[in-house]
Protein backbone atom coordinates (compact mmCIF):
# COMPACT_ATOMS: atom_id res chain seq x y z
CA UNK A 1 0.00 0.00 0.00
CA UNK A 2 1.17 3.57 -0.88
CA UNK A 3 0.51 5.97 1.47
CA UNK A 4 0.83 9.63 0.41
CA UNK A 5 0.24 12.77 3.17
CA UNK A 6 0.60 16.28 3.37
CA UNK A 7 2.93 17.45 5.61
CA UNK A 8 0.31 18.07 8.61
CA UNK A 9 -1.10 14.45 8.33
CA UNK A 10 2.07 13.52 8.83
CA UNK A 11 2.76 15.65 11.71
CA UNK A 12 -0.68 14.14 13.19
CA UNK A 13 0.40 10.77 12.61
CA UNK A 14 3.97 11.25 14.15
CA UNK A 15 2.00 12.56 17.05
CA UNK A 16 3.22 10.59 20.24
CA UNK A 17 1.27 13.57 22.72
CA UNK A 18 -1.42 10.89 24.90
CA UNK A 19 -4.10 14.00 23.86
CA UNK A 20 -3.77 15.25 20.06
CA UNK A 21 -6.06 17.56 18.22
CA UNK A 22 -5.94 17.73 14.41
CA UNK A 23 -8.13 20.73 13.60
CA UNK A 24 -9.27 23.79 11.90
CA UNK A 25 -10.23 24.73 8.61
CA UNK A 26 -12.64 22.44 6.77
CA UNK A 27 -10.26 20.13 3.66
CA UNK A 28 -7.86 20.01 5.85
CA UNK A 29 -7.84 16.38 5.35
CA UNK A 30 -8.42 15.35 9.09
CA UNK A 31 -10.78 12.55 8.45
CA UNK A 32 -8.42 11.01 6.09
CA UNK A 33 -5.39 11.22 8.56
CA UNK A 34 -7.22 9.41 11.15
CA UNK A 35 -7.79 6.56 8.52
CA UNK A 36 -4.61 7.14 7.97
CA UNK A 37 -3.13 7.04 11.59
CA UNK A 38 -5.19 4.22 12.36
CA UNK A 39 -3.99 1.65 9.94
CA UNK A 40 -0.12 2.55 10.74
CA UNK A 41 -1.15 1.68 13.88
CA UNK A 42 -2.93 -1.45 13.73
CA UNK A 43 0.07 -2.49 11.49
CA UNK A 44 2.71 -1.67 13.64
CA UNK A 45 1.17 -3.31 17.02
CA UNK A 46 -0.39 -6.73 16.64
CA UNK A 47 -3.53 -7.32 18.04
CA UNK A 48 -3.91 -3.54 19.13
CA UNK A 49 -7.18 -2.23 20.00
CA UNK A 50 -8.79 0.70 18.11
CA UNK A 51 -12.46 2.47 18.74
CA UNK A 52 -13.14 5.58 16.00
CA UNK A 53 -15.95 7.18 17.17
CA UNK A 54 -18.85 10.03 15.46
CA UNK A 55 -21.57 11.26 16.67
CA UNK A 56 -24.61 9.02 14.88
CA UNK A 57 -23.91 5.50 12.89
CA UNK A 58 -25.23 7.40 9.29
CA UNK A 59 -21.84 10.07 9.74
CA UNK A 60 -19.88 6.74 10.46
CA UNK A 61 -21.11 4.74 7.52
CA UNK A 62 -20.73 7.84 4.91
CA UNK A 63 -17.19 9.05 5.66
CA UNK A 64 -15.08 6.68 7.86
CA UNK A 65 -16.29 3.45 7.18
CA UNK A 66 -16.84 4.29 3.27
CA UNK A 67 -13.11 5.92 3.11
CA UNK A 68 -11.28 3.02 4.98
CA UNK A 69 -12.91 0.67 2.88
CA UNK A 70 -11.69 2.27 0.02
CA UNK A 71 -8.13 2.62 1.02
CA UNK A 72 -7.43 -0.28 3.48
CA UNK A 73 -5.69 -3.20 1.16
CA UNK A 74 -8.46 -6.59 1.61
CA UNK A 75 -5.16 -8.79 1.82
CA UNK A 76 -4.89 -7.42 5.32
CA UNK A 77 -8.39 -6.28 5.78
CA UNK A 78 -11.70 -7.01 6.47
CA UNK A 79 -14.97 -5.28 7.97
CA UNK A 80 -17.72 -6.72 9.39
CA UNK A 81 -21.03 -4.94 8.91
CA UNK A 82 -22.94 -6.72 11.98
CA UNK A 83 -20.76 -4.97 14.35
CA UNK A 84 -19.07 -2.11 12.83
CA UNK A 85 -15.55 -3.96 13.02
CA UNK A 86 -12.59 -3.93 10.96
CA UNK A 87 -10.02 -6.56 11.52
CA UNK A 88 -6.31 -6.93 10.42
CA UNK A 89 -4.32 -9.81 9.37
CA UNK A 90 -2.20 -9.71 12.44
CA UNK A 91 -5.05 -9.58 15.18
CA UNK A 92 -5.51 -5.55 15.22
CA UNK A 93 -9.45 -4.52 15.45
CA UNK A 94 -11.02 -1.35 14.77
CA UNK A 95 -13.82 -0.48 16.49
CA UNK A 96 -16.33 1.73 14.10
CA UNK A 97 -18.67 3.41 16.90
CA UNK A 98 -20.78 6.93 17.48
CA UNK A 99 -22.21 8.05 20.89
CA UNK A 100 -25.13 10.34 20.06
CA UNK A 101 -26.25 10.50 23.94
CA UNK A 102 -24.84 11.00 27.23
CA UNK A 103 -25.97 7.65 28.46
CA UNK A 104 -24.30 6.25 25.29
CA UNK A 105 -20.66 5.89 26.90
CA UNK A 106 -22.04 3.45 29.05
CA UNK A 107 -21.49 0.83 26.34
CA UNK A 108 -17.84 1.17 26.56
CA UNK A 109 -17.85 0.73 30.76
CA UNK A 110 -15.52 -2.63 30.84
CA UNK A 111 -14.09 -1.59 27.22
CA UNK A 112 -9.99 -1.37 26.76
CA UNK A 113 -8.31 0.61 23.72
CA UNK A 114 -5.00 1.26 22.59
CA UNK A 115 -6.10 4.30 20.71
CA UNK A 116 -9.60 6.23 20.88
CA UNK A 117 -10.65 8.59 18.12
CA UNK A 118 -12.75 11.51 17.67
CA UNK A 119 -13.45 12.80 14.32
CA UNK A 120 -15.33 15.97 14.37
CA UNK A 121 -14.88 16.19 18.12
CA UNK A 122 -16.91 19.28 18.38
CA UNK A 123 -19.90 17.67 18.26
CA UNK A 124 -19.49 15.40 21.55
CA UNK A 125 -19.87 16.98 24.76
CA UNK A 126 -17.41 17.69 27.65
CA UNK A 127 -18.52 14.62 29.39
CA UNK A 128 -18.90 11.92 26.57
CA UNK A 129 -15.08 12.57 25.89
CA UNK A 130 -13.78 12.56 29.70
CA UNK A 131 -15.48 9.68 30.16
CA UNK A 132 -13.59 7.47 27.24
CA UNK A 133 -10.44 9.15 28.47
CA UNK A 134 -10.81 6.08 30.91
CA UNK A 135 -10.97 3.33 28.16
CA UNK A 136 -7.58 4.06 26.77
CA UNK A 137 -5.88 1.75 29.07
CA UNK A 138 -4.24 -1.46 28.67
CA UNK A 139 -1.27 -3.90 29.74
CA UNK A 140 0.34 -4.65 25.86
CA UNK A 141 2.56 -2.40 26.21
CA UNK A 142 2.19 -0.09 23.35
CA UNK A 143 1.49 3.70 23.25
CA UNK A 144 -1.94 4.73 23.99
CA UNK A 145 -3.13 7.89 22.90
CA UNK A 146 -6.58 9.64 22.04
CA UNK A 147 -6.59 11.46 19.03
CA UNK A 148 -9.31 13.64 17.74
CA UNK A 149 -9.80 15.29 14.53
CA UNK A 150 -12.30 18.45 14.15
CA UNK A 151 -13.86 21.77 12.50
CA UNK A 152 -14.65 24.89 14.69
CA UNK A 153 -18.03 24.74 15.82
CA UNK A 154 -20.69 22.59 17.06
CA UNK A 155 -22.17 22.24 20.48
CA UNK A 156 -18.75 21.09 22.04
CA UNK A 157 -16.82 24.16 20.63
CA UNK A 158 -16.40 26.12 23.75
CA UNK A 159 -14.37 22.99 25.98
CA UNK A 160 -12.57 22.14 23.07
CA UNK A 161 -11.49 25.48 22.31
CA UNK A 162 -10.57 25.35 26.15
CA UNK A 163 -8.84 22.41 26.66
CA UNK A 164 -6.70 22.65 23.39
CA UNK A 165 -6.71 25.43 21.94
CA UNK A 166 -6.29 28.28 24.88
CA UNK A 167 -3.71 26.51 26.39
CA UNK A 168 -1.87 24.75 23.77
CA UNK A 169 1.22 26.06 21.66
CA UNK A 170 0.42 25.01 18.25
CA UNK A 171 2.51 21.83 17.23
CA UNK A 172 3.85 21.98 20.75
CA UNK A 173 3.59 19.41 23.12
CA UNK A 174 1.95 20.67 26.44
CA UNK A 175 1.85 19.12 29.71
CA UNK A 176 -1.49 18.84 31.42
CA UNK A 177 -0.83 17.31 35.06
CA UNK A 178 1.07 14.19 34.16
CA UNK A 179 -0.69 13.89 31.38
CA UNK A 180 0.63 16.06 27.46
CA UNK A 181 -1.78 17.57 24.65
CA UNK A 182 -1.03 18.50 21.39
CA UNK A 183 -2.80 20.79 18.87
CA UNK A 184 -1.93 20.49 15.12
CA UNK A 185 -3.87 23.34 13.25
CA UNK A 186 -5.16 22.68 9.94
CA UNK A 187 -5.78 24.99 6.98
CA UNK A 188 -7.23 23.71 3.52
CA UNK A 189 -4.07 25.00 2.29
CA UNK A 190 -2.02 22.47 3.54
CA UNK A 191 -3.78 19.94 1.32
CA UNK A 192 -2.06 20.28 -2.20
CA UNK A 193 -3.78 17.12 -3.10
CA UNK A 194 -7.54 19.08 -2.70
CA UNK A 195 -6.15 22.02 -3.81
CA UNK A 196 -4.80 20.31 -7.21
CA UNK A 197 -7.97 18.25 -7.53
CA UNK A 198 -10.37 21.14 -6.75
CA UNK A 199 -9.20 24.37 -6.88
CA UNK A 200 -12.53 26.29 -6.72
CA UNK A 201 -12.95 24.58 -2.98
CA UNK A 202 -11.41 28.00 -1.40
CA UNK A 203 -13.68 30.18 -3.50
CA UNK A 204 -16.68 28.55 -1.77
CA UNK A 205 -15.78 28.78 1.49
CA UNK A 206 -15.45 32.13 0.57
CA UNK A 207 -18.65 32.76 -0.22
CA UNK A 208 -20.06 31.69 2.91
CA UNK A 209 -21.62 33.47 5.40
CA UNK A 210 -18.61 35.43 7.67
CA UNK A 211 -19.27 33.05 10.67
CA UNK A 212 -18.64 30.02 8.65
CA UNK A 213 -15.68 31.78 6.44
CA UNK A 214 -13.63 32.37 9.78
CA UNK A 215 -14.50 28.88 10.82
CA UNK A 216 -14.06 26.20 7.75
CA UNK A 217 -11.95 28.43 5.37
CA UNK A 218 -9.51 30.24 8.00
CA UNK A 219 -10.02 27.26 10.71
CA UNK A 220 -10.69 30.25 13.34
CA UNK A 221 -11.51 29.33 16.90
CA UNK A 222 -12.95 33.10 17.96
CA UNK A 223 -16.42 32.11 16.88
CA UNK A 224 -19.47 32.11 19.07
CA UNK A 225 -21.28 28.96 17.32
CA UNK A 226 -24.75 28.27 18.65
CA UNK A 227 -24.13 30.04 22.00
CA UNK A 228 -28.06 30.65 23.38
CA UNK A 229 -27.62 33.48 25.67
CA UNK A 230 -25.69 35.40 22.95
CA UNK A 231 -26.88 38.63 25.72
CA UNK A 232 -24.38 37.32 28.28
CA UNK A 233 -21.59 39.23 28.74
CA UNK A 234 -19.07 38.88 31.47
CA UNK A 235 -17.84 42.16 31.90
CA UNK A 236 -21.16 43.56 32.05
CA UNK A 237 -23.25 40.54 33.70
CA UNK A 238 -20.29 39.55 36.37
CA UNK A 239 -19.44 41.31 39.31
CA UNK A 240 -17.74 41.21 42.36
CA UNK A 241 -19.90 40.61 45.27
CA UNK A 242 -20.68 43.20 47.81
CA UNK A 243 -22.92 43.21 51.21
CA UNK A 244 -26.11 43.23 50.23
CA UNK A 245 -28.44 46.17 52.01
CA UNK A 246 -30.52 44.05 54.56
CA UNK A 247 -33.87 46.56 52.93
CA UNK A 248 -33.17 44.11 49.55
CA UNK A 249 -35.77 40.99 49.08
CA UNK A 250 -34.07 37.56 48.86
CA UNK A 251 -35.48 35.00 47.18
CA UNK A 252 -34.02 31.57 46.40
CA UNK A 253 -34.66 29.69 42.97
CA UNK A 254 -34.18 25.99 42.15
CA UNK A 255 -34.12 23.26 39.47
CA UNK A 256 -34.30 19.92 41.62
CA UNK A 257 -33.52 15.99 40.77
CA UNK A 258 -31.62 13.30 41.85
CA UNK A 259 -29.11 14.14 39.15
CA UNK A 260 -28.30 17.59 40.50
CA UNK A 261 -29.79 20.24 42.71
CA UNK A 262 -29.07 23.83 41.49
CA UNK A 263 -30.28 26.70 43.95
CA UNK A 264 -29.30 30.61 43.95
CA UNK A 265 -30.00 33.11 46.55
CA UNK A 266 -31.33 36.27 44.38
CA UNK A 267 -31.11 39.75 45.82
CA UNK A 268 -33.85 42.20 44.20
CA UNK A 269 -33.47 46.01 44.89
CA UNK A 270 -35.77 48.87 45.35
CA UNK A 271 -35.39 49.60 41.28
CA UNK A 272 -36.21 45.85 40.58
CA UNK A 273 -32.92 45.12 39.71
CA UNK A 274 -31.44 41.51 40.79
CA UNK A 275 -28.39 39.94 41.86
CA UNK A 276 -27.42 36.19 42.12
CA UNK A 277 -25.62 36.36 45.56
CA UNK A 278 -24.90 32.81 46.05
CA UNK A 279 -24.96 29.15 44.65
CA UNK A 280 -25.49 25.51 45.54
CA UNK A 281 -24.61 23.32 42.82
CA UNK A 282 -24.02 19.73 43.72
CA UNK A 283 -25.27 16.48 42.33
CA UNK A 284 -24.26 13.66 39.63
CA UNK A 285 -23.92 15.87 36.72
CA UNK A 286 -21.13 17.82 38.35
CA UNK A 287 -19.20 14.48 39.45
CA UNK A 288 -20.53 13.80 42.98
CA UNK A 289 -23.54 12.04 44.72
CA UNK A 290 -27.04 13.00 44.08
CA UNK A 291 -29.19 14.54 46.55
CA UNK A 292 -32.05 13.06 48.12
CA UNK A 293 -35.05 15.63 49.49
CA UNK A 294 -33.62 16.02 53.30
CA UNK A 295 -30.15 16.54 51.66
CA UNK A 296 -31.12 18.81 49.32
CA UNK A 297 -33.91 20.73 51.72
CA UNK A 298 -30.22 21.34 53.80
CA UNK A 299 -28.21 22.68 51.42
CA UNK A 300 -30.88 25.19 50.70
CA UNK A 301 -31.34 25.62 54.66
CA UNK A 302 -27.27 26.40 54.72
CA UNK A 303 -27.83 28.74 51.63
CA UNK A 304 -30.28 31.12 53.10
CA UNK A 305 -28.80 30.72 57.15
CA UNK A 306 -29.66 34.54 58.21
CA UNK A 307 -31.36 35.61 55.07
CA UNK A 308 -35.11 36.86 55.26
CA UNK A 309 -36.34 34.93 51.78
CA UNK A 310 -39.40 36.30 50.71
CA UNK A 311 -40.05 32.92 48.08
CA UNK A 312 -38.49 29.46 47.07
CA UNK A 313 -39.47 29.37 43.30
CA UNK A 314 -39.48 25.76 41.70
CA UNK A 315 -40.94 24.13 38.68
CA UNK A 316 -44.00 22.68 38.85
CA UNK A 317 -43.32 18.70 37.97
CA UNK A 318 -41.93 18.83 41.73
CA UNK A 319 -45.18 18.84 42.73
CA UNK A 320 -46.07 15.51 40.99
CA UNK A 321 -47.28 12.78 42.87
CA UNK A 322 -44.81 9.95 43.52
CA UNK A 323 -46.45 6.49 42.74
CA UNK A 324 -44.94 4.49 45.22
CA UNK A 325 -45.72 7.31 48.12
CA UNK A 326 -48.64 9.41 46.98
CA UNK A 327 -46.32 12.30 48.14
CA UNK A 328 -45.07 14.83 46.05
CA UNK A 329 -41.44 16.02 46.17
CA UNK A 330 -42.41 19.62 47.04
CA UNK A 331 -44.41 17.78 49.97
CA UNK A 332 -41.14 16.10 50.96
CA UNK A 333 -39.53 19.56 50.83
CA UNK A 334 -42.23 20.97 53.14
CA UNK A 335 -41.32 17.62 55.32
CA UNK A 336 -38.14 18.93 55.80
CA UNK A 337 -38.68 22.86 56.91
CA UNK A 338 -38.41 24.06 52.65
CA UNK A 339 -41.74 25.56 51.98
CA UNK A 340 -41.48 25.88 47.53
CA UNK A 341 -43.55 28.60 45.57
CA UNK A 342 -44.99 27.21 42.43
CA UNK A 343 -43.99 28.60 39.05
CA UNK A 344 -45.38 28.09 35.72
CA UNK A 345 -42.79 28.55 32.94
CA UNK A 346 -43.02 27.62 29.06
CA UNK A 347 -39.45 27.49 28.17
CA UNK A 348 -39.49 29.37 25.00
CA UNK A 349 -41.34 32.03 26.39
CA UNK A 350 -39.70 32.02 30.22
CA UNK A 351 -36.09 32.04 28.11
CA UNK A 352 -37.36 35.22 26.26
CA UNK A 353 -38.26 36.94 29.93
CA UNK A 354 -34.62 35.67 31.02
CA UNK A 355 -32.84 37.64 28.02
CA UNK A 356 -34.63 40.59 28.30
CA UNK A 357 -33.30 40.87 31.59
CA UNK A 358 -29.68 40.24 30.54
CA UNK A 359 -30.35 43.03 27.73
CA UNK A 360 -27.39 45.33 28.13
CA UNK A 361 -28.20 49.37 28.51
CA UNK A 362 -26.56 52.38 29.26
CA UNK A 363 -26.47 53.55 32.94
CA UNK A 364 -26.19 56.71 34.65
CA UNK A 365 -22.65 56.77 34.70
CA UNK A 366 -21.68 56.15 31.22
CA UNK A 367 -21.07 52.48 31.37
CA UNK A 368 -23.28 49.17 30.81
CA UNK A 369 -25.57 47.47 33.29
CA UNK A 370 -28.45 45.08 32.87
CA UNK A 371 -31.41 44.19 34.96
CA UNK A 372 -29.73 40.62 36.41
CA UNK A 373 -26.70 40.37 37.26
CA UNK A 374 -24.10 37.71 39.01
CA UNK A 375 -21.11 37.44 41.96
CA UNK A 376 -18.33 36.08 40.55
CA UNK A 377 -18.53 33.57 43.40
CA UNK A 378 -21.32 31.47 41.11
CA UNK A 379 -19.33 30.20 38.79
CA UNK A 380 -21.35 27.34 37.47
CA UNK A 381 -24.21 29.86 36.70
CA UNK A 382 -21.58 31.61 34.76
CA UNK A 383 -20.10 29.05 33.14
CA UNK A 384 -23.60 27.87 31.76
CA UNK A 385 -24.19 31.23 31.09
CA UNK A 386 -21.66 31.29 28.85
CA UNK A 387 -21.38 27.42 26.98
CA UNK A 388 -25.49 26.43 26.54
CA UNK A 389 -26.03 26.17 23.05
CA UNK A 390 -29.18 26.67 21.31
CA UNK A 391 -30.92 23.62 20.33
CA UNK A 392 -30.33 22.49 16.65
CA UNK A 393 -33.77 21.62 15.44
CA UNK A 394 -35.60 24.69 17.17
CA UNK A 395 -33.07 27.82 18.23
CA UNK A 396 -35.65 29.97 20.29
CA UNK A 397 -34.98 27.02 23.19
CA UNK A 398 -31.60 25.94 24.69
CA UNK A 399 -30.12 22.23 23.78
CA UNK A 400 -30.72 19.70 26.16
CA UNK A 401 -26.64 18.74 25.89
CA UNK A 402 -24.69 19.05 27.50
CA UNK A 403 -27.25 18.20 30.36
CA UNK A 404 -24.84 19.72 33.00
CA UNK A 405 -25.24 22.69 31.87
CA UNK A 406 -29.29 23.20 31.81
CA UNK A 407 -29.92 22.86 35.43
CA UNK A 408 -28.51 26.71 36.51
CA UNK A 409 -29.90 28.26 33.66
CA UNK A 410 -33.18 26.38 34.25
CA UNK A 411 -33.17 27.97 38.01
CA UNK A 412 -33.06 31.63 37.06
CA UNK A 413 -36.09 30.71 34.12
CA UNK A 414 -37.77 29.86 36.84
CA UNK A 415 -36.40 33.01 39.42
CA UNK A 416 -38.40 35.35 36.69
CA UNK A 417 -41.42 33.34 36.31
CA UNK A 418 -42.18 34.04 39.58
CA UNK A 419 -42.36 37.99 39.29
CA UNK A 420 -40.08 38.62 42.15
CA UNK A 421 -41.04 41.94 43.53
CA UNK A 422 -38.45 44.79 43.98
CA UNK A 423 -37.24 45.59 47.67
CA UNK A 424 -39.73 48.29 49.49
CA UNK A 425 -38.31 51.64 50.32
CA UNK A 426 -40.14 51.31 53.21
CA UNK A 427 -39.33 49.23 55.79
CA UNK A 428 -41.51 45.97 54.81
CA UNK A 429 -44.26 44.83 56.71
CA UNK A 430 -43.39 41.34 57.67
CA UNK A 431 -40.54 42.61 59.04
CA UNK A 432 -39.93 39.13 60.84
CA UNK A 433 -41.65 37.10 58.64
CA UNK A 434 -41.83 33.10 59.38
CA UNK A 435 -39.20 30.29 60.12
CA UNK A 436 -39.02 27.30 57.91
CA UNK A 437 -41.07 25.54 60.08
CA UNK A 438 -44.43 27.07 59.39
CA UNK A 439 -46.83 25.11 57.67
CA UNK A 440 -47.33 27.80 54.94
CA UNK A 441 -49.11 26.87 51.33
CA UNK A 442 -46.30 26.40 48.87
CA UNK A 443 -48.98 28.77 46.83
CA UNK A 444 -49.09 31.87 48.71
CA UNK A 445 -46.20 33.37 47.28
CA UNK A 446 -46.98 36.43 49.30
CA UNK A 447 -46.12 35.97 52.41
CA UNK A 448 -43.40 33.34 52.13
CA UNK A 449 -40.83 35.59 53.78
CA UNK A 450 -38.70 32.88 55.53
CA UNK A 451 -35.98 33.87 58.57
CA UNK A 452 -33.45 30.66 58.92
Amino acid sequence: MDITVTQRQKKFCDAQAFEVLYGGAAGGGKSYGQIIDAFLYAMKYPRSKQIIFRRTLPELEKSLIRVSLALYPQSVYSYRKADHTGTFVNGSLIDFAYCDSEEDVYRYQSAEYDVIRFDELTHFTESMYLYMLSRCRGVNGYPKHVKSSTNPGGIGHSWVKKRFIDCCAPDTVTKAGELTRMFIPARVTDNRFLMKSDPQYVKRLRSLSDRDRRALLNGSWDITDGRFFEEFDRSVHVLCAFEVPREWRRYVSLDYGLDMLAAYKIAVDDGGRAYVTAEVYEGKDNGGDGLIVSQAAERIKELCKGDEIYAVFAPPDLWSRQKDSGKSIAGLFLENGVSLTRVMSARVAGWMALKEWLHVTDDEAGGQTARLRIFDSCQNLIRAMSLLQCDSHNPADSAGVPHELTHAPDALRYFIAGQPRPAEKAPAAYKYGFSFEKQLSPFDSEKQMIII
